[in-house]
C-alpha cells in the first residue's frame, strides 16, 4: 500500500485514483499521521457493506443439528418491583 503525504497526494490524484481502480489503495498522511485511504468505489462498496442478520445466519456452514436445542426455561427469575 501507497503512502503520501496529502500536499503530494492533491498534486498527483489522477495517478492516486488510478493506482486504486487497479487495486493498489494510497494512505494519504497530513504531519506524519495516517488520515485516509484512497480506495476504488467497487473496493468500498464492497467492505462498507454490512450484512443482515439473516445473510450471517443464512451464511452458517454447520447443519441444523448443529446447533443446540433453545431452553424454555427464563434465564433467571422475575422479581417483583414495589409501587
Amino acid at each position: 500500500m501507497k503512502e503520501v503525504q496529502l500536499k503530494d497526494a492533491k498534486a498527483t490524484l489522477s495517478a492516486a485514483v488510478d493506482r486504486a481502480v487497479a487495486g493498489e489503495p494510497t494512505v494519504i498522511t497530513r504531519h506524519g499521521r495516517k488520515e485516509a485511504v484512497l480506495v476504488s468505489f467497487e473496493e468500498w462498496t464492497r467492505v462498507s457493506r454490512v450484512p443482515s442478520f439473516a445473510d450471517l445466519l443464512l451464511a452458517f456452514p454447520g447443519e441444523p443439528d448443529d446447533i443446540p436445542e433453545r431452553r424454555r426455561k427464563p434465564a433467571r427469575a422475575l422479581r417483583k418491583v414495589r409501587s
